[in-house]
């Protein structure tokens, strides 16, 4: 499996797990919906990420919890660009834009962003692909079935691990074809999919190191967490540390989490259980 990524001509290993923090800048994301929507507020917290050990930002400006409400590219856009563009110039840290739309991706990038995170890995924007391969950035691309506003009504899968490997592994192909040379994958975890099928593919992670594709984790205290455990998202730290234990010893490269000290400190963990 391909262990490392380039980010503006220098090598970012993956040799060991890196932590990505969660920066959403939107009013009704699940866990942190509001409360960095400001530019200041939002430097703040990249600043608190820094501190605490993150290798990679990730901002959002478009919620894509179940159920979420429609963005307009031009919301969209002002929410994003000023924040990226303020910590680029403010902060040393390795920023990825959180967006299914190309247009979105291209101004991010110029903006400062440093990684394309595309929770429909281009099917919901044709042109997202070979914009990213244009851009010649590295591409995280996940697996969803549906949209937000409804892709948690009832998911169906014949065998949700085969379905999911099989998407994946096309959509490298399809990205390597275009002309992207990093290619990051997401299974996508609670993007159409039932607390089953959530568990199943986290259980058999390690089949999809196979693909050949560093694997990023994205659990951080979502539904498969808080409602496995009879509690709400704001009791979901201890779950998804646990969880984040157990996709490192799955083989997983990134992390996508809301809480980066202890995220941090599960890594240095796992790497002295595993004598690394």
């Amino acid at each position: 499996m391909k262990q490392s990524i380039h980010i503006k001509g220098t090598v970012f290993s993956l040799e060991t797990p890196r932590v990505m923090g969660i920066l959403n800048v939107t009013p009704d994301s699940f866990s942190d919906g509001g409360k960095y929507r400001s530019v200041d507020a939002a430097l703040l917290q990249a600043k608190k990420m820094i501190a605490e050990g993150v290798d990679i930002i990730d901002v959002g400006g478009y919620s894509s919890r179940p159920g979420a409400a429609e963005v307009s590219i031009h919301e969209e856009l002002d929410r994003v660009i000023p924040v990226l563009e303020r910590l680029s110039i403010e902060l040393d840290v390795v920023l990825s834009i959180d967006t299914f739309r190309a247009v979105v991706a291209k101004q991010a990038i110029e903006a400062g962003a440093h990684i394309v995170n595309d929770i429909s890995a281009g099917d919901d924007d044709v042109t997202m692909i070979p914009t990213v391969a244009e851009l010649g950035v590295p591409y995280i691309a996940m697996h969803k079935k549906g949209l937000p506003q409804s892709m948690q009504d009832n998911p169906q899968y014949g065998d949700v691990v085969a379905e999911v490997y099989d998407y994946l592994k096309q959509k490298k192909k399809q990205c390597v074809d275009a002309g992207i040379h990093d290619v990051i994958l997401d299974l996508g975890y609670g993007f159409g999919k039932t607390l089953e099928h959530n568990y199943e593919l986290l259980r058999r992670l390690t089949e999809f190191q196979e693909i050949g594709a560093p694997i990023l984790t994205g659990v951080s205290r979502k539904s498969m967490v808080f409602r496995a455990l009879g509690v709400n998202a704001s009791e979901a730290l201890n779950g998804t540390t646990f969880l984040h234990a157990y996709a490192l010893q799955g083989g997983s490269s990134i992390l996508r989490v809301h809480d980066v000290k202890e995220a941090v400190e599960c890594v240095k963990l796992w790497k002295r259980v595993n004598g690394l």
